[in-house]
């Protein structure tokens, strides 16, 4: 069976009659079979051109090449440029485009209109790198920064390029991968692939091809072509132009795609048509003449309203865009058909009727063969066990094209198929039919990396000069950058550390894990302490007592819960599998292991008591359900508490979609609830027939009964009444606890409270995360209308943050008036419940596309489509609330924007420019976000720990704190006080050579900085020796002095056990020198001297001399080795 054909193509423009919804992908489809060209589909916007794209690699399979040029996302002459990943994805589409005969093309209306590079420079400036190729890197280094690569020192992102050595690291547009290079003098000598985040090498390649980094030339021509032109079209005073300046010294500004037809001689540019084969088929699927007259009444209206910035003077639109006429003129050459929109022609396909029992009747029609299509595997098992007691066992199929030429009845197969379909011999069935519409799923499109934050704390390497730092002997100075030391004739670098009063310190780079960075107060306010006085010691001392009476008291709940029996479930693994299979995303690792931690503190005898944490949107709630769901199985009661019944709800539905078609029955007790309602579930609660409620804190009051709770989840505890807490504190020690948090904890925590309050920290954004656009500006009508007109027209929502009740329906008229385009509505606290629930369910469901409302969304319900956020008077919220709000945006694959909006910049407190500087500059994922947001991970440790503990937490730092209160958990548990020195007692190792990174093997301070610190933190050889091999890999093979960098950390590694503080060595023999509490074994010790007392020297009880011949370093090291093994024994 093949797809249905469409009508014969007449010689002219045609038209098909409606089409059933969903039926335009099957359309377009069979075309792109049938024709004998390439088939180019015009999408209204960008959101149906996402769907068609998904719906043809669908129909269509792999054997058809499916090409999809992305819109921009950005409006006429914004002066962003578009994300790099979307430049990528454009550049990689368009250098394809002249070689794709067959398959299919999609674009929107808006792609006519633009203004493209012309085919021959795009295709001439793409070129291959292939192994055993001649090639001088240095000159593919220029060649790279001519194309617009960026020079960077470490790669990350598509369009960067780090070269060390012999290495280049490179992420080519349009690749979907990361590339090292190895040259062996002028030859490359192998390519692989490698991982951005680990930055660790993967598989082997021949060759790369690569493009250029940009839609116009960015090499020495290019930019002299563009200042030509420029001056031409721009005469008279260049001094104030601010575009001309920064294009001259090779920066391109954002939005400089608004002078793309400068970069070319003559001002020759390309439109779409000039990229396809002479015989390409056009299909129309909207009202093109509608949309491009509103694209382009909207291209002139931006240009004029920009007008007159001489830093920014603008091109004429028509010459940076086509106008509709010349739009249209493309086609005229080409056969189109509009698909849909006017009757003409037939195509022989139907709608089928949704529902359950409509499609009941489908399968009982012994005549119709039906192939059931679920969004994901687990969707797909949803179906299943949906058809299985009405006697239907579908066949599993791979594609659609297996379907199709197979025999059998009934099929099922995943797909994005949204609609049910009635072809000639067939029926499609969208598992929306059986279910209705589910929430939509976030499209999986961009794999966004990120790193662990507790790892860029730990690093070093966004240390800026005058950062807190703390030495763990002397306490808290200032970061005053690494310094090289001649001390003897031998060269070695320094971390240089400023105390009060000017006093430096010099701390060797062996040395780095004794320096920590300060996070617990603001750093303007972190201590200052002097050199040799007791302000430091009194400090500890005093930490050291809080932190003693915290472990008292973890340990004293600790004890009641082991005394109480838990649960020990036992997971039927069948149920659970397929339960997990509906989940319609891969776990991130992260969410893996809460899982996995979770699900084995339900099967222990113990009650758990564990707290998930993880940023708004990382997936703390699918933990929550699957430890519902096995709980649940096993027979116990679940109660989940939410601290608004907002949230409550969106709890109860998704508990209700993701057990749905199991025997589990969820209940949500809420005021949304009627009294009826209520009273039935607290009923079936005590007779043990509802297994999962969901509420407020309604469901602490004493009147609550439940025949037999097992598990108590609790999403954002912090924001639960001390009462209430005071309940949950008790409910601890008797069943199974799962807290859910958005306030970050930190993972030293983690550790230090092992075994106490567990801790699972979720720090993976999920794959489709992407960076958000933070935007501090005055409040300003066009800028307001453009932000809303920009989400608008890609088919997204916006969220409008005001937080003032007693106006809000008059700022949203005026919001309705501003951006007639939008469909406005309010919500707040105060309104009747029912009433808020509506509003926030029809915003969901995407009946209207901009929300006015209060803070009440900070901990609100999930909205993909919501992709841009405007906060009213940003000034007058803190830190964690923007951070909060701003993560209700940014959940899909679309960049997302945030604007935060105040009456005046002039006018803002420090406090206030500070903290939205901070959200502003710190958007992207990764180190900046961990910086910015470790004064909630403060705050979270204030939450577990309790507040009176923050102030020791500021004067020691934090990092420090957590080991304190580490030791005095292990100390109670042996019956012992915590008396051990402070700190790690770290040895310092002296070969008497220099031990360093060379600044010409990695060149970058922050780089090297951070590797200096991971090399004195591992704790073995193999974390050496791992290190090592990570290091050669990523900047080749190690230089001398970074050898014996190694040397002297292996050396380390065996002295610190032994209690040994100091090792010196020279050409003469060595010196070892003893901590207070040696731990080795004097009789060896006694042993070694007595044989050898020529040799070994005893001084006093703190020094052992050795004279020997050690004038070769590795004869030293080696010798050193032996010395040190022989007195551990």
């Amino acid at each position: 069976m093949a797809l249905p054909t469409l009508p014969t193509l007449p010689a002219s423009t045609t038209a098909l009659r409606s089409l059933p919804p969903g039926a335009q992908a099957l359309a377009v489809a069979s075309r792109v079979q049938q024709y004998q060209g390439l088939v180019v589909a015009v999408a209204g916007d960008e959101q149906q051109a996402y769907r068609l794209e998904a719906e043809l690699r669908f129909f269509l399979g792999k054997d058809w090449p499916v090409v999809h040029l992305q819109d921009t996302e950005t409006l006429p002459f914004d002066p962003y440029s578009p994300h790099q990943e979307i430049l990528s994805e454009r550049l990689a589409a368009l250098h394809r485009l002249p070689d794709t005969h067959r398959g299919a093309l999609i674009v929107t209306a808006d792609a006519l209109l633009q203004r493209l590079p012309p085919v021959a420079w795009l295709q001439g400036r793409s070129f291959f790198l292939k192994t055993g190729q001649k090639l001088n890197p240095h000159s593919l280094r220029e060649r790279l920064v001519s194309a617009g690569y960026q020079s960077v020192s470490q790669v990350q992102s598509q369009g960067e390029f780090a070269l060390r050595g012999s290495l280049l690291d490179l992420f080519p547009m349009g690749s979907a991968s990361a590339y090292r290079l190895d040259w062996f003098d002028d030859e490359i000598e192998a390519i692989r692939s490698f991982d951005p985040e680990t930055q660790r090498s993967q598989d082997k390649v021949p060759e790369v091809r690569l493009l250029p980094a940009r839609e116009f030339p960015t090499d020495k021509d290019g930019i002299e072509t563009f200042r030509r032109n420029y001056r031409e079209y721009f005469p008279g005073d260049l001094s104030r132009s601010r575009v001309y300046a920064e294009v001259s010294k090779n920066l391109m500004p954002g939005g400089i795609e608004a002078y793309l037809p400068l970069f070319f001689p003559g001002r020759e540019t390309a439109v779409l048509a000039d990229y396809l084969p002479a015989n390409a088929l056009w299909l129309v699927l909207d009202d093109l003449d509608a949309r491009l007259e509103a694209d382009w009444k909207q291209i002139v209206e931006r240009r004029d309203r920009y007008d007159g910035n001489l830093e920014r003077p603008l091109m004429a639109a028509g010459d940076v865009f086509l106008n509709p006429t010349q739009a249209r003129a493309q086609l005229q050459y080409y056969p189109l058909e509009r698909v849909g929109i006017a009757p003409g022609g037939s195509y022989p396909v139907e709608a089928l009727p949704a529902g359950p029992e409509a499609v009941k009747a489908l399968l009982a029609n012994p005549d119709e063969r039906l192939l059931f299509v679920a969004e994901s595997a687990g969707r797909r098992e949803a179906v299943m066990h949906w058809l299985k007691p009405l006697g239907v066992a579908p066949r599993l199929h791979e594609t659609f094209e297996q379907f199709l030429s197979d025999r059998n009845k009934v099929g099922l197969v995943l797909g994005p198929i949204q609609e049910g379909l009635r072809l000639p011999g067939a029926c499609i069935v969208a598992e929306a039919q059986i279910f209705g519409l589910t929430a939509p799923q976030a499209q999986l499109k961009r794999r966004q990396r990120a790193r662990d934050p507790e790892t860029i704390l730990r690093d070093l390497s966004s240390l800026t000069i005058d950062s807190p730092v703390v030495h763990v002997e002397h306490g808290v100075g200032r970061y005053k950058g690494l310094q090289t030391l001649d001390a003897g004739g031998v060269a070695n670098e320094y971390l240089v550390l400023e105390y009060s009063g000017g006093d430096k310190l010099y701390v060797p780079v062996g040395s780095l894990s004794l320096i920590h960075r300060y996070t617990g107060a603001e750093e303007q306010v972190a201590p200052l302490h002097s050199l040799g006085n007791e302000r430091w010691e009194k400090a500890q001392a005093k930490a050291r007592e809080k932190a003693h009476d915290v472990a008292a008291e973890l340990l004293k709940i600790q004890a009641r819960r082991a005394a109480k029996p838990g649960l020990k479930l036992d997971l039927s693994d069948e149920d659970y599998q397929a339960f997990i299979g509906q989940f319609p995303f891969t776990t991130t690792p992260d969410q893996q292991s809460a899982i996995d931690a979770v699900l084995a503190d339900l099967q222990l005898e113990k009650p758990m008591d564990r707290v998930v944490c993880g940023d708004v949107g990382f997936g703390k709630t699918e933990v929550a359900l699957r430890a519902t769901f096995a709980v649940a199985r096993a027979g116990r009661q679940v109660c989940v508490l939410a601290p608004t019944t907002l949230l409550a709800e969106q709890h109860a539905k998704n508990f209700s979609d993701r057990f749905a078609g199991w025997p589990i029955r969820v209940a949500a007790l809420s005021r949304l609830r009627t009294t009826k309602e209520q009273n039935a579930a607290l009923k079936q609660l005590e007779e043990g027939s509802l297994d999962v409620v969901i509420g407020t804190h309604r469901l602490l009051q004493p009147d609550i009964k439940f025949k037999d709770l097992g598990l108590v989840v609790v999403d954002e505890e912090h924001r639960f009444g001390v009462r209430h807490k005071e309940r949950l504190k008790n409910l601890r020690a008797e069943v199974d606890l799962l807290t859910l948090t958005a306030t970050p904890i930190p993972r030293t925590l983690n550790m230090s409270l092992a075994g106490l309050r567990d801790l699972s920290i979720i720090a993976t954004p999920p794959p489709s995360r992407q960076a958000i656009k933070t935007t501090v500006a005055e409040w300003d009508n066009g800028l307001v209308y453009e932000a809303c007109l920009r989400e608008l027209k890609r088919g997204g929502q916006i969220y409008f943050m005001h937080n003032e009740v007693k106006d809000i329906e008059v700022f949203a008229a005026k919001i309705q008036e501003l951006v007639p385009e939008g469909k406005v509505r309010f919500a707040h606290g105060q309104m009747r419940e029912r009433e808020l629930e509506q509003v926030m369910l029809d915003f969901y469901h995407n009946r209207f596309n901009i929300l006015v409302c209060t803070t009440i969304i900070e901990s609100g319900i999930d909205v993909p489509s919501a992709n841009t956020i405007l906060i009213d008077r940003a000034d007058s919220l803190g830190l964690a609330q923007l951070h909060q709000l701003r993560g209700r945006v940014g959940r899909s694959h679309h960049r997302a924007y945030a604007y935060l909006l105040v009456p005046s910049k002039r006018a803002l407190t420090p406090d206030a420019e500070k903290r939205l500087s901070a959200i502003e500059t710190l958007g992207e994922l990764g180190s900046g976000f961990a910086l910015a947001t470790h004064d909630l991970e403060i705050r979270g440790a204030g939450e577990l720990l309790g507040d009176e503990q923050s102030g020791q937490i500021e004067e020691v730092g934090f990092t420090l704190y957590s080991e304190l209160l580490g030791r005095a958990v292990r100390a109670i548990q042996k019956g012992k006080l915590d008396d051990e020195p402070f700190g790690h007692a770290a040895c310092e190792v002296d070969l008497g050579v220099s031990a360093l990174i060379p600044s010409d093997y990695v060149p970058d301070i922050a780089t090297r900085l951070a590797l200096y610190k991971r090399v004195a933190e591992a704790s073995s050889e193999d974390a050496l020796r791992e290190l090592q091999v990570e290091f050669i890999d990523r900047f080749g093979l190690l230089p001398p002095a970074a050898e014996r960098l190694f040397d002297q950390a292996r050396l380390r590694t065996l002295a610190e056990p032994l209690g040994i503080r100091k090792l010196r060595a020279h050409a003469k023999g060595a010196v070892l020198e003893f901590g207070p509490q040696p731990k080795l074994d004097p009789t060896k010790l006694i042993a070694l001297i007595q044989k050898q007392p020529k040799v070994y020297k005893l001084e006093g009880q703190k020094k052992l001399h050795i004279s020997a011949e050690l004038a070769a370093i590795d004869l030293r090291v080696d010798s050193l080795s032996k010395l040190l093994a022989t007195l551990s024994g």
